[in-house]
């Protein structure tokens, strides 16, 4: 392993000049790791003759996980340059948005993703086609180039020259750009390296999309720190995760929101532990499907915490209890604070089974009182100014730390409920409910009360062949003991898959959207307070009363948001 750590990434690019190991996969492709930093110096140049004079150094990257992603990638380093990854789920006005507001001057994507760009405004912008023959006539003069030969800033980038602008938090209201400067970077791919041991001889397989941060942060930063090899697929497949594990002899991998749960629903293989896996990481698998990874795969899981924003960090430690994150990492002064009272919360009680009791005193919003390595949002000052408040940082995430000082993520405070006074957090409902045999995803989250506060809503996925059995759920839910008595979900909606984003989160918006008014089969409890073995049918004229309570209530408008 290299014992120096470069303050750039455009270093990190550069030490790959000369190393002719494999460094990029791709289906049968493999190129060495001086072909991928030839490839990146012959775009640097160009990026750095196709800006205008004056441009902000912005390109958007709109593209699936190709080669040319970290081709980019490395460019933008060279040149001193930011890439905007651009989500390819978002559409028209916003997908314009997204490429207009982060200033770029460039846009490269894939002859696939044109018809997106079709009828969009972008004033400026000139579009690369990478699978063209003008892009390839674009290149070609270029080939000869070196790494450091082509560059936006005089002697080089530094540490403190923007790399990633990558959006963050779109659920509701418009994405913000995070700012992600070279030198936080790189310290984070060394800090990973370290973490995990990563060697020149792993191979990390990039199946999440690269225009979100997990992929590029946690995956491709630090094989390159190490030397590793990256392996790319275009997309995620849960079915061709396995084999391709296998072709590419992958060590290492990254995932978000529920791949881990489309994993485990593929159907099982005698020879599911043959394969050259030694770690997982990532955010949201959940105590029960780590564990039911690990017995299936025999792949350690390993759950963390650490935003795009980097304004706060979690450290994993030998001795963190299963089911924490850790504690907080160097220099961070992290607390659980109530943001009603601006109070820091209790520690968190567990009883015999190591399940938490005390969750409505004990969860709060996790907030940096310390040192942040926050660098901002893309002109988006009153964003900042939310993110900062008070001095602190605040995360936007819900936590909960026992006596020894080891937190626990619980949920996004966007999917805290509120029910008859109590404050509950989603994921807390989910673990629970993740339990039961027969469900292959969970998605738990508010529905407006009639009168005041939220109902618990929860969707189901169902395993292949399963049926809803309300009984069989009620049972249950009354065997569960840290089901608080405000916990079980009111309307228990079954879909036939879980909505999901293109990072593979659960599409909250759209279900909280929706509420009980689907098409998809809904179960219910006309009381709350009834037994949680007295679920029915949701019928049109359930739908049709209740309509005329919210009416009543003058509560109406609080439905669909």
């Amino acid at each position: 392993m290299r014992t120096t750590t470069p303050e750039t990434v455009a270093e990190l690019m550069a030490r790959q000049w000369g190393d002719h190991r494999p460094g990029l996969r791709y289906g049968d492709t493999v190129l060495s790791h001086h072909r991928t930093a030839q490839e990146a110096a012959a775009r640097a140049a160009l990026l750095v003759d196709l800006l205008p004079p004056g441009a902000e150094p912005h390109l958007g990257v709109l593209l699936d996980n190709t080669p040319e992603f970290p081709f980019w990638l490395g460019a933008a380093a060279l040149a001193g340059a930011a890439v905007a990854g651009i989500n390819p789920t978002r559409r028209g006005p916003e997908l314009a948005r997204d490429i207009l507001h982060t200033d770029c001057r460039i846009l490269v994507t894939e002859r696939a993703h044109l018809p997106l760009l079709r009828g969009l405004d972008l004033p400026g912008v000139r579009v690369l086609v990478t699978d063209s023959e003008e892009y390839a006539d674009l290149l070609a003069p270029y080939a000869g180039a070196e790494p450091g030969g082509a560059s936006l800033r005089p002697g080089g980038p530094g540490p403190g020259d923007r790399l990633l602008l990558y959006f963050t938090s779109g659920s509701t209201g418009a994405p913000k750009a995070a700012i992600c400067t070279q030198g936080r970077l790189a310290a984070a791919g060394a800090a990973l390296v370290r973490q995990f041991s990563v060697t020149p001889d792993d191979v990390h397989y990039i199946c999440m999309p690269m225009f979100h941060g997990n992929a590029v942060i946690a995956d491709w930063l630090p094989a390159l720190a190490a030397g590793a090899s990256v392996a790319l697929r275009r997309r995620f497949s849960a079915s061709a995760f396995l084999d391709d594990v296998r072709a590419y002899g992958a060590t290492y991998f990254t995932y978000v929101g529920r791949a881990v749960q489309y994993l485990l629903a593929t159907e099982p293989r005698p020879d599911d532990r043959d394969n050259p896996l030694r770690l997982g990481f990532g955010t949201e698998a959940g105590a029960v499907d780590a564990a039911r990874f690990a017995e299936r795969f025999g792949v350690r899981l390993v759950e963390g915490y650490g935003a795009t924003e980097g304004g706060a960090s979690v450290q994993r430690t030998p001795d963190t209890p299963a089911g924490a994150l850790g504690r907080a990492g160097a220099g961070s002064d992290l607390a659980v604070i109530d943001p009603e009272t601006g109070a820091e919360c209790p520690a968190a009680v567990f009883d015999g089974r190591g399940r938490l009791v005390n969750g409505a005193a004990a969860i709060g919003e996790l907030v940096n009182r310390g040192r942040s390595l926050f660098e901002g949002y893309w002109r988006n000052p009153d964003a900042e100014a939310a993110r900062t408040r008070d001095g602190w940082y605040w995360t936007g995430d819900l936590f909960f730390r026992d006596a020894e000082g080891f937190l626990y993520f619980a949920a996004r405070t966007d999917d805290r409920l509120r029910v008859d006074s109590e404050n509950l957090a989603a994921a807390m409902i989910e673990n629970i409910l993740a339990r039961w045999e027969e469900a292959a995803a969970v998605a738990v989250y508010a529905v407006p009360d009639e009168v005041a506060g939220d109902q618990v809503m929860a969707a189901l996925a169902l395993r292949p062949g399963a049926v809803f059995d309300p009984r069989a759920f009620g049972a249950f839910l009354a065997a569960q003991p840290d089901l608080g008595t405000k916990m079980a979900p009111r309307y228990v909606r079954v879909v036939a898959d879980m909505p999901v984003t293109a990072t593979n989160k659960v599409h909250r918006v759209g279900l909280r959207r929706d509420g009980f008014r689907t098409p998809d089969p809904v179960w219910w409890r006309p009381v709350p307070a009834a037994p949680v073995t007295g679920y029915r049918p949701l019928t049109a004229a359930d739908v049709s009363g209740l309509l005329e309570s919210y009416t009543a209530q003058s509560r109406a408008d609080l439905l669909g948001r």
